[in-house]
């Protein structure tokens, strides 16, 4: 196995595993905060780095039948949330492409620039 390359993010805040702190997502990226997850609250969000997916797999969710690949911290492995591939209702195509992190398996860095 080749050396792990990591992206480090800058901003106002930051999102980062909670499990070892790797860089997950800028606060500039999120769409919104209004979702729920297995764990609680979730965010989602445009863009995040350093994940790595799982297999796809349909799942219904609150909103409907979705495709999804969990996602994990590339780092540590943690599962952090996952990414909408496909949604099968026109009112959920937006989220396509997207991904939820859990507010539980995620903390903020907020930096001063």
């Amino acid at each position: 196995m080749g050396k792990l390359f990591k992206s480090y993010l800058s901003g106002p805040g930051v999102y980062k595993c909670h499990s070892c702190d790797t860089h997950l997502a800028k606060h500039g990226d999120i769409i919104s905060k209004a979702f729920q997850s297995r764990s609680g609250k979730a965010y989602l969000f445009d863009k995040v780095v350093n994940v790595t997916s799982g297999p796809k797999e349909d799942r219904i969710l609150i909103t409907g039948l979705h495709t999804v690949a969990d996602v994990f911290c590339s780092d540590c492995q943690a599962y952090v949330g996952w990414k909408y591939e496909e949604a099968f209702e026109e009112s959920q195509k937006y989220k396509e492409g997207k991904f939820i992190l859990e507010k539980a398996k995620i903390v903020k860095k907020s930096y001063s620039e």
